[in-house]
């Protein structure tokens, strides 16, 4: 059963149809909307400041979400894919993002609208990417503009297969 806990007198909020794997862990102020999935070993660690999630949206397996004490936040959007090991640390994800395997992104970034953030990227803080483009590297740079129907077709798929997995696991609870 998911690690959920109360720190600081911030107990999770979670929306009732939310996949929450066996030994993920969410832990103090956070906000996770409806049709949300959190996958194995991923850590929502809302202890020293709020974290918020839309809907539609999905943590994948090994990924951390974390914050900086008093000065940042992490929120984020509808429909977007957090990909497998994943480090969100204070920033801000946009609506229809996706973030690729292994990536990093840091405080008081903003990841735009439909943007990608390409497989192991680093995303430095302060950083702010336009929506509906390609970032990647180390540091992350933009690389191009992306279609915003192939951007939107894309974490679309993504985020039907997540909903597929998630009813493979509460079938029948």
């Amino acid at each position: 059963m998911a690690v959920i806990r109360k720190v600081r007198g911030f107990e999770p909020e979670i929306a009732e149809d939310v996949f929450l794997a066996d030994n993920a862990t969410v832990v103090g102020d956070v906000k996770i909307g409806r049709g949300c999935s959190v996958w194995f070993n991923a850590v929502i660690r809302g202890d020293v400041n709020s974290i918020r999630i839309g809907e539609d949206t999905n943590i994948q397996d090994g990924s951390v979400l974390h914050t900086l004490y008093e000065k940042s936040t992490i929120t984020i959007g509808n429909h977007v894919s957090i990909g497998h090991n994943v480090t969100i640390h204070g920033a801000d994800v946009k609506d229809g993002a996706l973030i690729g395997m292994g990536a990093t992104v840091l405080d008081h970034a903003v990841v735009g609208e439909g943007a990608i953030v390409a497989a192991g990227a680093l995303v430095l803080s302060n950083t702010i990417i336009e929506p509906g483009s390609l970032w990647g590297g180390v540091p992350a740079k933009f690389i191009k503009k992306v279609d915003p129907e192939q951007s939107k077709e894309l974490n679309q798929k993504i985020a039907n297969n997540y909903a597929m997995y998630a009813s493979w696991y509460t079938e029948g609870e």
